[in-house]
């Protein structure tokens, strides 16, 4: 194979001819771009190739499952990475138009080894990408996608005989059914369902009939133009659409998914968004009732609350504070045997006996259902209140170039670590620590807390702060975090802010 190049300029002979990759867009747990700027679909041919090149390489038996999300432009990307796989040797099955859980429960339901779904996840139109993995229920780590950025960019994928295309029907359907299986609502539950007209409106309202469960429609009708909304359950304008669905219609509660379906976000009975590491919470909570003793790892981004809360506490729980990212958690979860993970942005990662390791949204609607039904008495509004009060910013993402955003973290980390060491204090308490193992989450001598980090998917920073005390102090936190990054002049504007 021929080394790709990083730029062919559009409109030309070169971009129908040769391989056009942009080495930014193989990210720590996925490969992103926008296309057909970054990526052009020779380019993506080439990436499916050193895809097969890598499976052989690592002894895995030659055959994937491929799906992809309901975008305009998806079904050519899958269709121009198989080319690829298929040059490789690989025999793929395709599973059709997808979410990322279903992708993954295709391994096991197909017994394939590796798994290929073509996906921007919640980024917007514009943006393309594929998630991979080898090892069920685990995805590309950093070494596996550095490993595949090296075969695909040095021009190093290996053409092979025996590749083979088949495609396979039905997926779907088993996928609804395992969610399910024989389990029905015993409690009236009236629910707004959100898709945001993304992947995730073919599948969700099926889901809640099949619960038992009244569905309130919101955006369920496919549109890959996004009329209203780019599907992401962690921005506020799909939260606030969201509530306001729920006071329409007296809805016990909304869920609402992503694009590729991979992730829940959840707006209660009073309208109030409840942010996902603390529904991740209210879920450990119920859980451990049930699994007494149990683990649960939560991203750095998440709420103190896994390590802090009493009730946790008085059920065993072990809490487990890792890198931010679906690869990582997944990975950390069944390294630890733990019951679960939760990350801030709405990925849960349920493993047996509740689910399968992967991060399911639809899986996540299931146990919310069900532990709703647990608690006849209780509406999502009283789990909420009943957990004890901190004040949290949204996740926020100021711009900073995908080129730059490592460099820049590095030294702001740098000057935090400085700072705790210097003895000076941040939003007027004392730094007790400093975590570094995702970026900088920087602990105050009360709890509170702000972190600092690379987003792993789009070329921004990401910060997070809490105060169990108050809104107040979660602001000092944030201005103080806020002018430590400032120092760094490539970081620009957020895409929210508090």
């Amino acid at each position: 194979m021929t080394a790709p190049l990083s730029t062919v300029t559009p409109n030309t002979w070169a971009f129908l001819r040769d391989a056009m990759i942009t080495p930014t867009g193989f990210r720590e747990y996925d490969a992103r771009w926008q296309y057909p700027e970054q990526i052009n679909l020779v380019g993506i041919t080439a990436l499916g190739l050193g895809l097969g090149t890598q499976m052989h390489a690592r002894g895995i038996e030659p055959v994937i499952a491929v799906g992809n999300d309901y975008r305009d432009y998806s079904l050519s990307i899958k269709n121009a990475l198989v080319l690829g796989l298929m040059q490789a040797g690989i025999h793929v099955k395709d599973i059709g138009p997808a979410l990322s859980p279903m992708a993954y429960f295709s391994q096991f339901h197909l017994d394939a080894p590796a798994v290929a779904m073509i996906t921007a996840s919640h980024n917007p139109n514009g943006w393309t990408g594929v998630k991979m993995g080898f090892e069920r229920p685990l995805t590309h780590g950093p070494d596996e996608m550095g490993e595949l950025r090296d075969i695909v960019l040095e021009g190093r994928g290996v053409a092979r005989d025996g590749g083979k295309y088949e495609f396979v029907p039905g997926v779907q359907d088993a996928y609804l059914d395992d969610l399910v299986g024989d389990f029905k609502m015993t409690r009236p539950l009236k629910v707004v369902c959100a898709t945001g007209n993304g992947t995730a409106s073919a599948f969700a309202p099926a889901l809640f009939e099949r619960l038992g469960v009244e569905v309130v429609a919101s955006h369920n009708e496919l549109d890959y133009t996004f009329p209203h909304y780019n599907p992401n359950p962690e921005a506020m304008e799909m939260l606030h659409d969201m509530a306001d669905s729920v006071r329409t219609s007296g809805a016990d509660f909304a869920l609402g998914f992503d694009g590729d379906g991979d992730r829940c976000g959840v707006v209660d009975d009073e309208g109030e968004e409840i942010f996902a590491d603390k529904v991740g919470v209210i879920m450990a909570r119920d859980l451990s009732k049930i699994y007494p003793n149990a683990t649960f790892v939560a991203d750095v981004k998440s709420t103190g609350l896994f390590a802090s809360d009493p009730e946790l506490a008085a059920n065993g729980v072990t809490a487990d504070y890792w890198k931010t990212g679906h690869s990582h958690m997944k990975r950390r979860v069944k390294e630890l045997g733990a019951l679960a993970g939760f990350e801030k942005s709405g990925h849960y990662f349920l493993a047996e006996p509740i689910g399968r390791g992967y991060d399911c949204g639809m899986r996540v609607a299931v146990e919310i259902c069900k532990l709703m039904d647990r608690n006849p008495d209780m509406k999502m509004s009283d789990l909420r209140k009943a957990l004890p009060k901190t004040y949290a910013t949204p996740t926020m993402s100021p711009f900073c170039p995908d080129t730059e955003k490592y460099q820049v973290l590095e030294r702001v980390v740098a000057k935090l670590v400085e700072r705790h060491e210097a003895g000076q204090p941040l939003a007027g308490r004392a730094i007790k620590n400093v975590v570094t193992v995702n970026g900088a989450r920087v602990i105050l001598d009360n709890g509170a807390w702000g972190l600092v980090r690379a987003s792993s998917n789009t070329p921004n920073l990401v910060v997070v702060c809490e105060s169990p005390d108050s809104e107040a102090e979660m602001r000092a936190i944030f201005h103080d975090l806020d002018a430590v990054i400032r120092t760094e002049p490539s970081v620009g504007d957020y895409d929210q802010s508090i």
